[in-house]
């Protein structure tokens, strides 16, 4: 089955009012960026993302941020966005901060029909216990709280060779309507190939996704990616676009540094 579609805009089209997304990249390395910006062209709001950060001011899930259409986030930490921390603390955003190895694994979970799972992360703290604030009023006061989840004891094996009872906190998977994600190399069947750190929340981002749309950089012909290579299989993905020259080079910096030429000149 041929996946590719012509453009971004068609791809992203039926995203309408209030989906959700899960969304691959970490900081500005593998983000959709074409995708985001074909959102950014069309009229749907009230978005829910599911993503490691959210993006940068004017950059990545920033812009969509800084149109006022997203309305929640699951994401592991603000990181480096202005606007983001300004939002959620003005009571215009509702933001759940979990984890980053909780979120990675709940992203997995979906894609792998488990409908929940135990961690040890996040016990003793508000992530189990509640009272984590997901929104607050204008005037600072907290309106919306995290609501405290199922925590049991198992029996865990320690190095000693003795058991111990360990508690776990119960995570519920994170099904999203749509995955978007960036690839290095696809083919027209969807099968995924990605580029060293890009691979980052990409894979977990497609798993999530009921519909799961690739921007990828190198369209080639199936068969042509060796099985072995292969890091998302096709069945997660639904939609393919190919970028063109100038969308696979436009690639932001996070924070470029410059050493000092051998003359003394930056």
């Amino acid at each position: 089955m041929d996946k590719t579609v012509a453009s971004a805009d068609e791809a992203v089209a039926d995203i309408g009012d209030g989906a959700s997304l899960a969304v691959g990249g970490f900081g500005l390395s593998g983000v959709p960026i074409v995708l985001i910006n074909a959102i950014s062209r069309g009229s749907a709001t009230d978005l829910h993302v599911a993503s490691n950060n959210c993006g940068t001011d004017g950059w990545g899930l920033g812009i969509l941020l800084e149109q006022h259409r997203i309305a929640r986030v699951v994401a592991s930490y603000i990181g480096e966005n202005k606007e983001f921390g300004r939002q959620y603390l003005a009571g215009e955003l509702e933001v759940e901060l979990t984890p980053q190895g909780t979120l990675a694994e709940r992203m997995r979970a979906a894609g792998s029909g488990i409908p929940a799972f135990y961690t040890p992360a996040g016990v003793g703290t508000w992530v189990a216990d509640g009272e984590m604030p997901w929104r607050y009023h204008p005037d600072g006061s907290v309106a919306v709280t995290s609501p405290p989840k199922e925590v049991r004891e198992f029996e865990v094996r320690q190095e000693d060779g003795t058991s111990q009872r360990v508690p776990f906190v119960l995570e519920r998977s994170l099904v999203c309507d749509f995955g978007l994600v960036r690839a290095a190399r696809g083919d027209r069947h969807g099968n995924l190939v990605f580029h060293r750190s890009a691979r980052n929340f990409n894979p977990l981002a497609a798993m999530a996704g009921r519909t799961t749309i690739a921007e990828v950089e190198q369209l080639v012909e199936p068969g042509e990616i060796d099985p072995d290579e292969v890091h998302v299989p096709g069945i997660f993905v639904h939609r393919v676009v190919e970028l063109t020259g100038e969308q696979v080079t436009t690639k932001h910096i996070e924070k470029r540094t410059l050493r000092p030429s051998s003359g003394g000149e930056s």
